[in-house]
């Protein structure tokens, strides 16, 4: 695939996801909002604790299985033969019906020590015991999920992410307005419901011939795939126990309403922001799988992705930083103005997560095991340690500047690694094109102490619109715009 073409998959890919998560933001932002409107900041801190408790409980049990099934199906899958992946899917749904069993099992078992650790008391032990459904359910749904990302169905997994997401939110809004902070574990167990639902609905208009397997069969099948899927469940499991651990302490030193602010501002960075590293790696990860044991094949197609991933977050985090206040009263209430100097922080470490996701995934493409396991051990021990030096010294704005300075520690250490162990560099023009793209940013965060209001909106939509203009004139040059939407017209108006 030529260098055009392989830009014009990425962006392609990117655009079709992007919109469908644009939407599951828009829902995502209204749930938000009733949410900081019925229930406060205590009750998101509440909604948050659980959550993470429950995820943790989930990364334990589920073996990484909606990571690793994606590199094993989609290097098996032949164009158009479903057949070739028959075995292979069969495996991961019987697989994730185990794990997800298994894992609401745990969740009930250590009902009371969760409630305990979490909380402080056993006063949420019937809440643990009663979203345990929710383990099952979010396994269930990535069983189908994977499947769809596997074969590149990419039209039905955004269909099944988007209708999820709506209809949890249509049956959660009249359950919030009526109950309240007593809506809480009923929302959770809805919201998945639904995910499941629509997963198992969409990932069914694809007819793989049925395979039934012996348990042997299911066991050798199964045997790579685990086991990579131990491996992306220790590193899952250490970042959530990460955040987990640094919740509880947030909360241990100002309260549930500082852990709802907390994660309100991480709302913004990982699952506002964040998104576009999700609609990115829905395409990204199985096609550097697939030539994972190129080296040569392998950079490039990490400098392709990096090269769009830094063009696209420059814009959004100029914008953000521009409309910052507004986007905290619209999505939460004026309550939550003190998260912004936390989320202005932040969003300034999403400049080099960009690149460094980009290139973390060559340690899970390439399947090396030991540096993976040490690279995650590390880093999350460093995030853990710096984020809570970050909030003792600084508080909410500390965790902030201990996110930025995370990220910029985590890119070093990982440019580092892929030079020595796999020959991977970037050519000097790329990075001019990221030092241009960290000035205009850097620039705008400085604009916010203008004093004069005039001037300081002015400039940052200045910057803005330059940043805009930077990200087309690169990708023009890369793929050449016009035909590129003359194309997709084309194709439009054929359909």
């Amino acid at each position: 695939m030529s260098d055009k073409a392989s830009y014009e998959q990425i962006v392609k890919t990117t655009s079709l996801f992007g919109w469908v998560q644009f939407l599951n933001i828009i829902i995502s932002i209204v749930r938000t909002k009733l949410i900081a409107v019925f229930i406060g900041s205590a009750g998101m801190g509440i909604i948050s604790l659980l959550n993470s408790a429950i995820n943790i409980i989930s990364g334990v049990s589920g073996l990484g299985i909606e990571t690793s099934a994606v590199k094993h199906i989609s290097g098996k899958y032949k164009e158009n033969d479903l057949s070739s992946v028959s075995t292979m899917v069969s495996t991961v749904k019987k697989l994730v019906l185990v794990t997800g069993i298994f894992g609401a099992l745990l969740a009930i078992f250590f009902s009371s020590w969760l409630s305990t650790i979490t909380f402080g008391n056993t006063d949420y032990t019937l809440a643990f015991v009663l979203i345990s459904i929710t383990v099952l359910l979010k396994q269930l749904s990535s069983g189908q999920l994977v499947v769809l990302q596997s074969l590149r169905k990419m039209r039905l997994l955004a269909k099944a992410n988007f209708y999820g997401n709506l209809m949890g939110l249509l049956v959660s809004i009249p359950v919030y307005y009526y109950y309240r902070i007593d809506a809480i574990i009923p929302t959770i167990i809805i919201i998945s419901l639904s995910s499941f639902l629509f997963a198992f609905y969409f990932s069914k208009k694809i007819e793989i011939p049925k395979n039934n397997l012996t348990t042997k069969e299911l066991l050798m099948e199964g045997k790579g795939m685990v086991k990579l899927g131990v491996l992306l469940t220790i590193s899952g499991l250490l970042t959530l126990l990460s955040s987990y651990l640094i919740q509880i302490y947030v909360g241990k030193i100002g309260g549930l309403e500082e852990v709802g602010f907390y994660t309100a501002g991480f709302t913004l960075l990982n699952s506002y922001v964040g998104i576009i590293f999700t609609v990115m790696s829905t395409d990204y990860f199985p096609r550097l799988s697939s030539i994972s044991d190129d080296n040569v094949k392998v950079r490039a197609s990490v400098i392709q992705q990096s090269f769009i991933s830094i063009l696209i977050i420059t814009p959004i985090v100029i914008l953000f930083l521009t409309f910052i206040p507004m986007i905290v009263k619209v999505i939460y209430t004026a309550k939550f103005i003190s998260i912004i100097p936390m989320v202005c922080f932040g969003i300034l470490a999403m400049l080099f997560r960009a690149v460094s996701w980009s290139m973390g995934f060559i340690l899970i493409a390439k399947g090396d095991s030991k540096m993976f396991i040490l690279t995650a051990v590390v880093f999350n021990i460093l995030s853990l340690v710096i984020n809570v030096l970050g909030y003792y010294f600084y508080g909410l704005e500390g965790l902030g500047i201990s996110f930025l300075i995370y990220y910029i520690i985590h890119f070093v250490g990982l440019k580092v690694i892929t030079k020595k162990r796999y020959d991977f560099y970037f050519e000097s023009d790329f990075y001019i094109l990221y030092l241009v793209c960290i000035t205009m940013c850097i620039t705008t965060f400085a604009l916010r102490y203008v004093p004069n209001t005039f001037v300081k909106y002015s400039s940052m939509l200045l910057m803005a619109m330059l940043s805009i203009l930077y990200l087309l004139y690169h990708l023009n040059k890369k793929m050449e715009l016009k035909s590129f939407f003359n194309t997709i017209t084309k194709k439009k108006n054929d359909q």
